[in-house]
């Protein structure tokens, strides 16, 4: 057991989750007060100690449930496992079940069912919510139509997409609705109609999680939990590149940006307020020191007051980095109550001021909309121009930054092969408090083919590789 726990604290911290010595024994104390045969009790046990962030339940669960899955000789895959297979393995659990209208006429022909009678067994489970049955058919489904086969290089999506194939549960719901109506005999008003289908929505969810699990057991059984946690390993939110993010990981990663602005909110906030002792308060360090007989026992210092920074945001918005300046934007916007002024502007051969499409609406995605269709980005042919972009920028707002601004540059400087203009960079440094650049590309890829990200980067006060939220969480911690 301590091999087995020990193996999975490490794909855990494989996976991104930060699990540390403390919570590793936390875990182990927490486990000793509960039965080991409630697998449930055990879950959530391990859950309650190592895992801080309500986004990392989906990867934790996903380490649990190959560390600690069903195991025995049975989950072993055989050869000749993709043929009709018998139903010895849960012919008990099904002859007291299959008799309500599965046609296979008694419990005398079980040992053959064709698929039909399968299905018809499974439509009344699902009728009637049985999870023991559900389980059982999801069970002798895998065996059926899986088609595993032992050490074979395949993942489990493409066996579960073979089984629900066969199955086809998107005819499941019309058979499933008329049967109600049946037993109602009549037509269901609207409203009963939708809690039947969302019940039987939610019975199918559980019989596909079941199919699943099933083939996560044997795929376990076979190539061992190691080898099965690294392939079903996934990113978490935060680590989610985003150039290259689903539209699941997409709407995650929306999910994840308000829990982070708050905590970022409250560390710069912390930060600026005890960031570092002002000279000492020699009037008041005296009048201190009468209550210890004169001696200046508790020195007084003057704290400064630093003012808030203004913040100005110039963000490509070509195809390539648009969903990275998209999550950027949002984030600093939702963080703008830390900056005394925010100015966004966006550019890909243009340039364009876009700070009023957020003080216009609560919705940052709509603003974020709005930029998208009508920010006037385009001079001539829409491909990204750098130079000619800061040049315009120059021209118009350079006046208008002062020693309070902080300058934020994003972009992965693939500049087409025109004319950089750094030397706007420049002109903008020497009249800004700070100037950064955040590039979503990896390191490895900068300054190969036409990225000119080190002639910008050599006028700024550093160039930070942004590819996901803790990256630029990391990075905002700097700001202020």
């Amino acid at each position: 057991m301590l091999d087995l726990l020990s193996g999975f604290i490490i794909e855990l911290r494989n996976a991104g989750l930060p699990v540390s010595l403390t919570e590793n024994l936390d875990a182990m104390h927490a486990i000793s007060h509960i039965p080991l045969e409630d697998r449930e009790a055990f879950k959530y046990a391990l859950g309650a100690t190592l895992v801080k962030n309500n986004a990392h339940w989906r990867s934790f669960e996903t380490v649990f449930e190959v560390y600690f899955s069903l195991r025995g000789p049975e989950y072993k895959i055989v050869d000749g496992e993709a043929g009709e297979g018998s139903l010895d393995d849960f012919m008990q659990q099904l002859q007291n079940m299959a008799q309500q209208g599965d046609g296979s006429g008694g419990a005398g022909g079980m040992d053959s069912l064709t698929p039909e009678e399968l299905m018809n067994i499974l439509m009344n489970a699902l009728m009637n919510g049985d999870q023991a049955m559900m389980r059982a058919l999801a069970k002798q489904a895998v065996q059926r139509f899986a088609g595993m086969e032992p050490g074979r290089p395949v993942g489990g999506t493409y066996y579960l997409y073979r089984t629900l194939r066969n199955l086809d549960l998107d005819g499941m719901m019309d058979k499933l609705m008329d049967a109600t109506k049946q037993q109602v005999g009549g037509e269901l008003t609207g409203l009963e109609e939708r809690l039947e289908r969302d019940e039987y929505n939610h019975r199918i969810e559980q019989f596909k999680q079941e199919v699943e699990a099933e083939i996560r057991r044997k795929l376990v059984a076979d190539r061992g939990a190691e080898a099965m946690a690294k392939t079903l390993r996934k990113p978490l939110p935060e680590d989610v590149e985003f150039m290259h993010a689903s539209r699941d990981e997409m709407q995650n990663l929306k999910k994840a940006l308000q829990p982070l602005t708050r905590k970022l909110a409250a560390k710069l906030a912390r930060k600026r307020r005890h960031g570092r002792k002002g000279p000492l308060d020699f009037r008041n360090t005296v009048r201190h020191s009468l209550a210890y007989g004169g001696v200046p026992a508790e020195p007084k210092f003057k704290y400064p007051r630093p003012a808030k920074p203004e913040l100005i945001v110039v963000a490509d918005i070509s195809g390539s980095v648009a969903a990275f300046a998209r999550f950027t934007l949002m984030l600093v916007y939702a963080l703008s109550n830390q900056f005394s002024k925010v100015r966004a502007f966006v550019f890909i051969d243009g340039i364009d001021e876009v700070t009023d499409y957020f003080k216009k609406t609560e919705d940052i995605s709509e603003a974020i909309h709005r930029i998208n269709t009508e920010a006037d980005v385009i001079w001539v042919d829409g491909h990204s121009d750098y130079g000619h972009a800061f040049e315009v920028f120059w021209d118009k707002f350079g006046r208008e930054i002062n020693p309070k601004s902080t300058v934020m540059f994003l972009g992965d400087a693939r500049n087409n092969y025109h004319a950089s203009q750094a030397w706007v960079i420049k002109e903008v440094k020497q009249k800004a408090r700070k100037v950064f650049w955040l590039n979503p590309e990896p390191r490895s890829y900068w300054n190969t083919g036409d990225s000119i990200v080190s002639e910008y980067g050599t006028h700024t006060d550093g160039v930070y590789e942004c590819r996901n939220l803790r990256q630029l969480e990391a990075f905002v911690e700097n700001l202020v």
